[in-house]
Order: C-alpha cells, then structure tokens, then sequence
C-alpha cells in the first residue's frame, strides 16, 4: 500500500473518527462520577421530569434479559464486540461524502464501546438518567444509549432522504 494512500486513509479516519473515542471517554467519566456520588442514593431530582438515578443493567435495552441468570453478559460482551467490527467495517467501506451516515455510525461505535467496556469491566451496563413524567417513566439510561440513539435516528433520517447534516462534495469533484 503506497504511503500516501496510508496517510489518506488514517487522516479519513480520524476526520471523524474522535467522534466515537470523545463518546466513550464522555461516557466512562459520566458513569465512574454516577459511581462516586450516586451510590447509596436513592436519587437526585433535577427537574420534574428528570433525576438521576443509579442502576445496573445486566440486560440488554429496557433491561431485556436483565433476569436470565447470568449467561447474558457473556452474549451482549460477544454481541457488542461483533457489532463494534461490523461498524469498523462499514465505515472503511463508507463513501466519504456521506456525512450524516459516518458521523450516525460513528456516534454507535462510540456508544457500543462504551456499554461494552462496562461489561467487560464490570459485567453489567452502568445506567444513571432517568426521564419520567408522573406514574410513567423511561427505562434509565446512559450516554452511551443516548449516543447510540442519535446515532440509530440519524440514520433513519439519512435513509429517508432527511439531511440535517450535508453531504460533502469529493475533493476531485470540487471547483
């Protein structure tokens, strides 16, 4: 592989690459802090609609799973591990001008590694958000579900031709 090609494809990578490593640091540090100051706590309100709450998820999302005993962590440490090469390989093969689509990928890359990295660490998920509204509630969360979410959206949206993030032009096409 000529040298240049090498440098073109490692600066590629990293043009939005830091997008996944900036969610999984944000992600630890966000959890080892719901570690440190929400243990033992039943929760801290911050809103009316909104507390933070410090759970341990086994499960996969929605806690599925969360009761199977605990041959699940094994499973969701392979899943997570498969996914996270699968999105390796997408965006090696992904058209650079596709904006929306890499920084979507990218944004679940993150979060995958960082829900991985609290399996293998701890083996379960740290959740700490919590959003609710009277006697309804969302299942609690982390960053990197939220992460993983925007991501998930952003690709949806690209798929059905909503843009909220242009395209870009290949260099050897621009004026």
């Amino acid at each position: 592989m000529d040298v240049d090609v090498r440098r073109m494809s490692f600066a590629r990578w990293w043009r939005r690459g830091w997008i996944a490593a900036a969610v999984l640091v944000i992600d630890q540090a966000s959890k080892q802090l719901a570690l440190m100051y929400l243990a033992g706590l039943k929760g801290v309100v911050l809103a009316p609609f909104f507390a933070l709450t410090l759970a341990y998820n086994t499960g996969a999302a929605f806690s599925l799973l969360s009761d199977a005993g605990g041959w699940q962590n094994g499973f969701f440490v392979i899943v997570g591990a498969v996914a996270s090469i699968a999105l390796l390989v997408i965006l090696r093969r992904a058209a650079p001008q596709q904006r929306q689509q890499e920084i979507a990928l990218w944004l679940i890359l993150g979060g995958a590694l960082g829900n991985l990295a609290n399996r293998l660490v701890y083996g379960h998920v740290i959740d700490f958000l919590h959003l609710y509204y009277g006697s309804w509630y969302w299942p609690i969360f982390n960053l990197a579900d939220a992460a993983i979410s925007t991501g998930a959206l952003l690709l949806v949206l690209d798929v059905l031709g909503i843009r909220l993030l242009r395209r870009t032009t290949p260099a050897r096409n621009r004026p």
